[in-house]
């Protein structure tokens, strides 16, 4: 899945986001759900999420 629907993703999902410093390069960071910071129930970028380690970014896979 590709992180644009706010129903796919759940706090303590393991995911792949983008942090804002890395858009560019694309880099990708794995992480746990903590927070869902995006309202709206589809973002074209991806759902923005607060991890548990507090990093901020859109996901881009949510891993199963």
């Amino acid at each position: 899945m590709n992180g644009q629907q706010r129903d796919d993703i759940k706090q303590g999902s393991r995911v792949y986001i983008i942090l804002k410093k890395d858009q560019r390069t694309g880099k990708r960071t794995k992480g746990i759900v903590k927070d869902i910071l995006t309202r709206s129930s589809h973002h074209p970028h991806g759902i923005k999420v607060r991890l548990e380690d507090g990093r901020v970014g859109r996901v881009v896979e949510i891993e199963f």
